[in-house]
């Protein structure tokens, strides 16, 4: 693929994350909907993402270059894509299931070291388990999920191809 593709690939990646934080934010301060912290640790991958494709596309680098960014962004996608899983998975737990509600993110940061906040989210809380936004029948966990899984395919097969080789060949 010609990195000029490559670069573009890379700078619209950027785009779309920043876009998608965007109506985050959009949505919290202007619509009220308050994010949960598996939300907020999906928006921390999202911006991960977008600050590799960033760099990426305005590096522009050779072969070995982009290949670290393929590997970069795989990471950080997989990352999201697990984050995003989970919340999808406690989301759609029976009610019985639901954990109960418990502190917010600020709080947990405040009192617990990082290892135990990390545990007590990804345990996950009843708040994580509500749905308050949905299109098209899917929750915003559920569309992180699958901009996740495009975001590190799209932006790991464009980064790892050769140069000459084109990305869906």
């Amino acid at each position: 693929m010609p990195t000029t593709a490559k670069r573009w690939i890379n700078l619209l990646g950027f785009t779309v994350c920043a876009a998608l934080l965007g109506f985050g934010y959009y949505s919290q301060f202007y619509q009220g909907l308050e994010p949960c912290p598996l939300c907020i640790f999906q928006r921390v991958a999202f911006i991960a993402l977008g600050v590799i494709f960033l760099i990426a596309g305005l590096h522009n680098p050779g072969r070995i270059g982009a290949r670290l960014y393929a590997v970069l962004i795989g990471l950080a996608g997989l990352a999201g894509t697990g984050i995003a899983g989970w919340h999808v998975y406690i989301q759609n737990l029976p009610p019985d299931k639901v954990p109960e509600c418990g502190p917010g993110l600020d709080y947990m940061l405040e009192a617990f070291n990082f290892s135990q906040t990390l545990k007590m989210v990804f345990t996950g809380s009843g708040e994580c388990a509500e749905i308050s936004w949905s299109f098209l029948g899917l929750s915003m966990p559920a569309w992180a999920l699958l901009w996740f899984v495009g975001f590190t395919l799209v932006g790991f097969i464009a980064n790892w191809r050769s140069p000459s080789r084109r990305i869906f060949s």
